[in-house]
């Protein structure tokens, strides 16, 4: 993938704030995401665990964006919300069929594919390498607002004003033709 082609991240708009360490067993940073983080392989999410988060933090947030699909929008994989504060740790499939792992109260939005869950990584083919942005939020408050039936853009505008910090973890992949 070009230079070019790289688009900015959706938190590159909002105001800037603290940052915190978010950490898997499934993704190195700017590695390549595993088969099972695949959409056609397994489509399960990875695990995910952060720290160093501010004092103050209600609740947590997580999402998955691709800037570099060709949408002229990105694309949204993961929209979760409303994490008690208390969960530092989601494992492997949380966020997967079953949920096995996730934590009561959690708050899932449809993303791109239509369904309430993590959709994994599909770039077309030949399209070169895409970016899959793991963020972690840390929240203000205990309930993020809105309910699991907005859009992804809805919760990232309520993000926009109630988090306090955030934490980012890279992975490539890449469909070749």
């Amino acid at each position: 993938m070009t230079e070019q082609k790289r688009r900015p991240l959706p938190h590159d708009f909002h105001p800037p704030v603290a940052s915190f360490t978010v950490v898997s067993d499934d993704i190195e940073p700017g590695g390549t995401l595993k088969d099972s983080q695949v959409y056609a392989e397994g489509n399960v999410s990875p695990h995910l665990r952060w720290e160093g988060f501010p004092e103050g933090t209600g609740s947590f947030a997580v999402t998955c964006y691709d800037p570099d699909a060709p949408t002229g929008s990105g694309f949204w994989h993961w929209v979760l919300f409303d994490i008690p504060v208390s969960v530092t740790e989601l494992p492997a499939g949380a966020g997967s069929e079953g949920f096995k792992g996730l934590p009561e109260g959690a708050v899932h939005v449809r993303n791109d594919y239509g369904s309430k869950d993590f959709g994994g990584a599909a770039p077309p083919p030949g399209d070169g390498p895409h970016r899959y942005v793991f963020t972690v939020y840390a929240v203000d408050q205990e309930k993020l607002g809105p309910d699991g039936d907005v859009s992804p853009a809805v919760v990232g505008f309520n993000l926009r004003f109630h988090a306090i910090a955030r934490a980012n973890l890279i992975g490539e992949y890449e469909n070749p033709q």
